[in-house]
């Protein structure tokens, strides 16, 4: 057999072309569909970066107007879901529960698997990812409030994306200054190129079934700890060290160890991932002027960043935005195992994006491999197996 060279994890292996986003490691930039991430937190919105992301191109007015709307339209799911949901146990992590969630909404609002007439029907892939957009807040949220006893508060068509979940979740009206946070975490995890849980949409997508396998296909991948979850060890991790006084001893004992410290490192940027840059200077501008609780784990993430940075800047190692959107959550009274799920809604709108743009040029992936079992042999029957082994 020919020898074959094979990249453990597909690292450096191009899969398709995308015009959605684009990131320069070295540099340390990342743009969605030409528009720099710190242009777009400057001055849009999600909704707006959403429809950019899924279009490929800023929407004016009118475009920007309808597509809102729909979101605010379409936020409510079907009592049979919530009965889905009153089953699930309460103990269970909120990933869990949106993976079975999103992939029950398939057959409570049918879609046909896409046949080739239906891949060029824009108007109907743009009503699915807007309601599938719509709809992953509602369902977090109805969690949020179900999983302690309490019925789902319904959503509100008078607040924005960021505002309506975080009305949901607490049942008060938010904080603007807090809504604007949210929205700008929102506007960054929407996208980042053909990462785990992406090059999972195009997998799944290219074999033409509905957007709901698809966006299930994803939500399990992002829950793994190595990719979405990992913002959700970064509060864990700072728990665990428990002082400022300590950060230094608990850094060194995972380096001795070669242990990962969670929150930093990146497979793509060989700098700061830019996102967290922008993070960290939300959060101590945010927390200088009251908006945001300045904890005891606040000083501590501080710390850790300081004192691994110190360590690991050198080997091209920093902090990324897991460990900044975990601690911002944290300091928003948010949840901890909320993080991921958060993450996984903000991202639909670049899943969706792919997914589309899968549908376009579609090949199904079937890829290759390298085979190194056993080389061909004869059966041998089972009684002579047993008379060998007496």
């Amino acid at each position: 057999m020919a020898d074959t060279n094979v990249a453990p994890g597909l690292e450096g292996v191009a899969a398709t072309h995308s015009s959605i986003s684009h990131i320069d490691g070295v540099a340390g930039l990342l743009s969605y569909r030409g528009y720099a991430i710190d242009d777009l937190v400057a001055h849009s919105s999600f909704e707006e970066v959403a429809l950019l992301l899924l279009d490929g191109a800023l929407p004016d007015g009118a475009d920007l107007k309808a597509f809102d709307e729909g979101l605010r339209s379409h936020r409510q799911v079907k009592y049979n879901v919530r009965e889905i949901m009153k089953f699930m146990p309460v103990t269970g992590h909120p990933m869990d529960m949106l993976h079975c969630a999103v992939a029950s909404l398939g057959m409570f609002y049918p879609q046909q698997e896409l046949s080739d007439a239906e891949r060029e029907n824009t108007p109907h892939l743009d009503a699915m990812a807007m309601r599938i957009i719509a709809r992953m807040p509602t369902i977090v949220a109805m969690w949020e409030q179900m999983r302690f006893g309490n019925d789902p508060i319904v959503p509100r068509t008078d607040l924005n994306h960021a505002a309506n979940f975080l009305y949901m979740i607490s049942g008060k009206e938010p904080n603007p200054a807090l809504a604007k946070i949210l929205d700008t975490c929102l506007i960054l995890h929407a996208e980042h190129t053909i990462n785990a849980s992406t090059f999972a949409v195009l997998v799944t997508g290219s074999t033409l079934t509905n957007p709901y396998h698809v966006i299930g296909s994803a939500i399990g991948t992002l829950a793994g700890p190595l990719h979405g979850g990992a913002n959700q060890k970064v509060v864990e991790m700072l728990e665990e060290i428990g002082s400022v006084a300590k950060v230094g001893v608990y850094l060194d004992a995972k380096m001795a160890n070669k242990e990962k410290i969670w929150g930093f490192g990146h497979r793509v940027y060989k700098t700061r991932d830019p996102r967290a840059a922008i993070l960290k200077e939300m959060m101590e501008k945010l927390a200088s002027n009251g908006h945001l609780r300045h904890s005891q784990l606040f000083e501590i993430a501080i710390e850790v960043e300081k004192q691994a940075t110190d360590r690991l800047g050198p080997k091209g190692i920093h902090a990324n935005v897991d460990f900044y959107s975990g601690v911002l959550y944290h300091e928003m009274g948010i949840k901890a195992d909320l993080f991921t799920p958060i993450f996984a809604m903000a991202r639909s709108a670049g899943w969706l994006a792919h997914w589309r743009e899968q549908l376009a040029d579609n090949r199904i992936f079937r890829p290759t491999q390298v085979y190194n079992g056993a080389s061909p042999r004869a059966y041998v029957a089972l009684d002579k197996r047993n008379q060998a082994q007496a």
